[in-house]
């Protein structure tokens, strides 16, 4: 909103998982004032994934958080609505995405264009207790951001391939032609917290297609006690000046993870 930066991002450590969201505010999308902190406590759920920011056509905020259902490999997305990000209420929070006793919902992406609210969402099947890992991207749209229609898999992942385990949507754009998005892939259940980036096409949001042979980044800064080299959640900030700003987590020579951000010129990518 005007020229601030919002952000919400899970924070997480390697026994207590994600244990809660904050959404924060930047004037130059680097320094970051925390608004307002939610624990998975005060939503009774086991862990807290990627959330999503919106702004309704009529000026409201909304927080969309993945929750893990205690006890389960399931999981759910919840809302929170206000009129400012600092006036979120925990104990105001509704489900929006179920999931069902066969599938699990989380790490929405949403996009309102001409009218409509869009949503790709990672869907994790649950029919298999060993491999609830797995992992395609779904489509639904919606007239209010609510109420939403499922349309099928948008992206699913390709048998010997690097994303072979599975594929989940974290940016997408539409632009002249149909659409792009970046998404993260694994090949295995190891790399799990891992995931790789890269890009898919298509001539409209519901059918998307990886884009070329191998992931379009990776961590550069993974070393000898790193799991992997992890490179994902991406998501992206359009300027005002020609420019766009790039926020993802990244793996670290430690092995931890960091929320990192870089500007570029908006018309370099071909994304």
């Amino acid at each position: 909103m005007g020229d601030d930066i919002y952000l919400a991002y899970r924070l997480r450590t390697a026994s207590l998982r994600g244990y809660a969201v904050q959404v924060a505010r930047s004037s130059d999308g680097i320094s970051f004032e925390p608004l307002f902190t939610v624990d998975k406590d005060q939503l009774g759920c086991e862990s807290l994934e990627r959330p999503a920011l919106a702004l309704t056509p009529e000026g409201r905020w909304r927080l969309y958080l993945s929750c893990a259902t205690t006890g389960t490999k399931h999981w759910r997305v919840e809302l929170l609505e206000a009129d400012s990000p600092d006036l979120f209420d925990a104990a105001l929070s509704r489900v929006v995405l179920p999931g069902d006793a066969a599938s699990g919902v989380k790490d929405p992406v949403i996009v309102q264009r001409d009218g409509l609210w869009h949503l790709w969402a990672s869907v994790h099947p649950l029919t298999e207790p060993d491999h609830t890992d797995r992992m395609t991207t779904e489509y639904a749209t919606s007239p209010d951001g609510l109420a939403w229609t499922w349309h099928g898999t948008a992206l699913a992942p390709r048998r010997g391939e690097w994303d072979a385990r599975g594929v989940r949507v974290a940016a997408v754009r539409f632009r002249a032609g149909g659409v792009a998005a970046y998404y993260d892939g694994r090949a295995t259940a190891s790399q799990n917290c891992e995931e790789l980036t890269g890009v898919a096409v298509g001539s409209g949001p519901a059918a998307l297609a990886a884009a070329g042979a191998g992931p379009v980044a990776d961590s550069p800064l993974a070393g000898p006690r790193s799991a992997g080299a992890g490179l994902r959640y991406l998501t992206l900030v359009e300027l005002d000046d020609g420019y766009e700003r790039l926020y993802y987590e990244l793996t670290n020579a430690n092995g931890s993870h960091d929320l990192v951000t870089e500007q570029r010129t908006a018309s370099g990518s071909g994304y």
